[in-house]
């Protein structure tokens, strides 16, 4: 069973019990409305020794920083500004006492940054290695709220950054090489918070979401979830790597997004002024059903996918 075909069994499995005013499974968040113009949101992201990291390769105190960061990042791709998390934790004997008082160090160091409470949470023994499980919780204006489903037909498609380079140091770190300027960004990402936000106000922005499984993947949500197609343009992808890597590889937390094509230029302008950085063209909707990856305008015999969870 695909990945897809997971999440809609599980929508078709819950679709008759009350949604009790959430909008549920599909983006990034679930959206709860708490009136007066504004819903929190709410995500969770569950981190498990000898898939997503290896505690041979990194610091407790960076895991610590990553397990946050990579849910502020699912927060800031529907626009919202992150307010609290909630943690759990099964730690094993080894992880215990000063492992995991340098973890919470890290995951505390990244809460201040970004001005976030950890509110609670839970904690286990684990006898088979460590997993993390976070809960982020963010605030939105509904105005503001962006979602997968709102992709057009015309509407042009941007990346907030280099997309390829934690999936090249990914490569390193199961290769044995884990001082390689890659590996540092792969155990290291930058949530987009301040970008999210911004362009979370922007009624031009349509679509969004947050890179984690390579555009391969998460491209893919888009397109499902608003019922429209794409081609890209492979050869405006920003990346200092492979191509393939750079699709495909994964965990960039760069933000993915659609603009009305008549204001992406006034939007870059702004958001150059703002950010003091560029967002990158890759490519448009169609109004086709499937993903198309191009060179120079000629379709590539490709069939490129993201990071599998199963």
């Amino acid at each position: 069973m695909t990945e897809f075909g997971f999440i809609d069994r599980i929508k078709d499995l819950f679709a008759t019990l009350p949604d009790n005013g959430f909008e549920g499974i599909g983006d990034d968040c679930a959206v709860l409305p708490v009136g007066g113009g504004e819903s929190l949101v709410f995500t969770t992201d569950m981190l498990a020794e000898g898939v997503h990291f290896l505690r041979t390769a990194t610091s407790a105190r960076g895991l610590g920083r990553k397990s946050l960061a990579v849910n502020l990042s699912d927060v800031a791709a529907m626009g919202a500004r992150p307010v609290a998390t909630l943690l759990s934790i099964a730690l094993p004997a080894d992880a215990a006492d000063a492992w995991a008082a340098e973890f919470m160090l890290g995951y505390r160091e990244l809460s201040e940054e970004f001005g976030v409470t950890l509110a609670g949470g839970d904690t286990t023994r684990s006898l088979s290695g460590l997993t993390i499980n976070v809960t982020a919780i963010g605030r939105a204006a509904d105005a503001h709220l962006k979602r997968r489903s709102d992709a057009r037909p015309g509407d042009v498609i941007f990346t907030a950054g280099e997309l390829g380079t934690s999936g090249a140091g990914l490569q390193d770190i199961l290769a044995g090489r884990c001082d390689t300027p890659a590996a540092a960004v792969h155990r290291n990402p930058q949530p987009q918070v301040a970008e999210g936000i911004w362009l979370g106000e922007r009624p031009e922005v349509h679509a969004m979401m947050d890179i984690s499984d390579g555009i391969a993947s998460d491209l893919r949500h888009i397109l499902h979830q608003s019922g429209v197609g794409a081609e890209v343009d492979t050869e405006c992808i920003p990346t200092p790597v492979d191509l393939e890597t750079a699709v495909s590889g994964g965990e960039d937390y760069k933000l993915l997004f659609t603009v009305a094509p008549e204001s992406a230029n006034t939007l870059l302008s702004n958001y150059r002024l703002r950010f003091g950085d560029e967002f990158h063209f890759i490519g448009r909707i169609t109004g086709g059903n499937h993903l198309e990856w191009l060179r120079n305008g000629t379709p590539l015999p490709v069939d490129w996918q993201g990071f599998r969870h199963y």
